[in-house]
């Protein structure tokens, strides 16, 4: 099974990262004026309400979690899952409604700003508006899937301005937690072997992170960054990703590189602003955290990276200081090839 999938990946036509680099998105540059956010560096958000997170979460991957498959608010009317989905649905309201009235958890959240300019595949984050201090640098993967010209071969760096176009540009990034309450409540349904409660709770917990991200990204676009002052959409447009701008993670499809974390970390100083800290296999900790970059340019899209050639992973090792053998286990599910065949065919044919 391993040689025949091994067989199937050699088989995947990827073009050369230069040619891919070739046919990067076209914007034009000339034409636009990135905005300038309402302020720069670090802005923290100590105590969220929980009430209005609530107005914000996405169900659908709520009953996912309970291996209930629909879409939310069709499930509670689905034939064969619906009982069970409404059930479901009404023990979570009532523990959502004792959580906020007990304030069994607090949201904390840190966002920031920085000026920034793309440098081929990398995006340079500056020191200050002087532009002349570099103070970390954001590294993106690009497309390589063998596809006509009428398709770019997408990377994050192409929706920030290029330095070699004299454009001011910025770069955002956040971090947000649901909070540790939430798990010290599953804790305790747990101790008495209240499993179907300590489940619920965890549940309801990932929820409110992730709807922490949406709000706080609404609040980016039409308020902090404000290139979206005007927006007006209901939570299901949030939810089905309608607005301007997006908010990549690190470890996500256009950005699966997980050692990205630590530099969008530093720059937030997530530990110290928002309580989120990253453990040696790059997980959040607390569990319930949401963390990425702010992206404002309109063109930009969500996109899913795939497969890589060995040319661009050996190419990003060389930008990020880091070994091949370490960037390929990082990146081991995007690799386009087997880490060491080339090797092994070298010292067989040596033999």
């Amino acid at each position: 099974m391993r040689e025949r999938h091994a067989a199937g990946q050699r088989e995947s036509k990827r073009v050369p990262i230069d040619k891919a680099r070739a046919n990067r998105i076209p914007i034009d540059w000339q034409a636009y004026e990135p905005p300038k956010p309402a302020f720069t560096g670090l802005r923290v958000f100590e105590d969220w309400d929980l009430a209005d997170l609530a107005e914000c979460i996405d169900w659908t991957p709520f009953f996912q979690t309970w291996e209930l498959a629909g879409k939310y608010p069709q499930i509670l009317d689905d034939p064969k899952v619906g009982a069970a989905a409404r059930s479901l649905f009404e023990d979570a309201q009532g523990m959502l409604k004792q959580a906020i009235a007990e304030k069994w958890t607090t949201p904390r959240a840190v966002i920031g700003f920085w000026p920034a300019n793309a440098v081929g595949d990398d995006i340079e984050v500056y020191a200050d508006d002087d532009r002349a201090e570099v103070r970390a640098v954001l590294h993106s993967l690009r497309q390589q899937m063998e596809r006509n010209r009428e398709r770019p071969h997408a990377a994050l760096a192409d929706f920030v301005a290029p330095k070699e176009t004299g454009k001011a540009d910025w770069i955002g990034g956040f971090a947000v937690t649901s909070g540790t309450g939430l798990d010290e409540k599953a804790a305790e349904f747990e101790a008495r072997n209240d499993d179907y409660n300590s489940i619920l709770a965890k549940a309801l917990s990932d929820r409110l992170a992730e709807a922490f991200a949406e709000r706080m990204h609404e609040r980016v676009r039409k308020e902090f960054w404000g290139y979206a002052p005007d927006e007006h959409l209901s939570n299901q447009q949030l939810i089905a990703e309608e607005y301007k701008g997006i908010r990549p993670a690190p470890g996500y499809p256009a950005c699966p590189d997980h050692t990205e974390k630590p530099t969008l970390f530093a720059l937030l100083d997530a530990e110290n602003t928002a309580g989120i800290a990253l453990t040696e296999s790059m997980a959040m900790t607390p569990g319930s955290a949401v963390s990425g970059l702010y992206f404002s340019h309109p063109q930009s899209t969500y996109f899913g990276l795939g497969k890589i050639g060995r040319d661009q992973v050996e190419d990003y090792a060389v930008r990020k200081g880091m070994t091949l053998e370490e960037i390929e286990r990082w990146l081991g599910p995007n690799l386009n090839y087997e880490p060491g065949a080339a090797e092994k065919e070298k010292e067989k044919a040596a033999a």
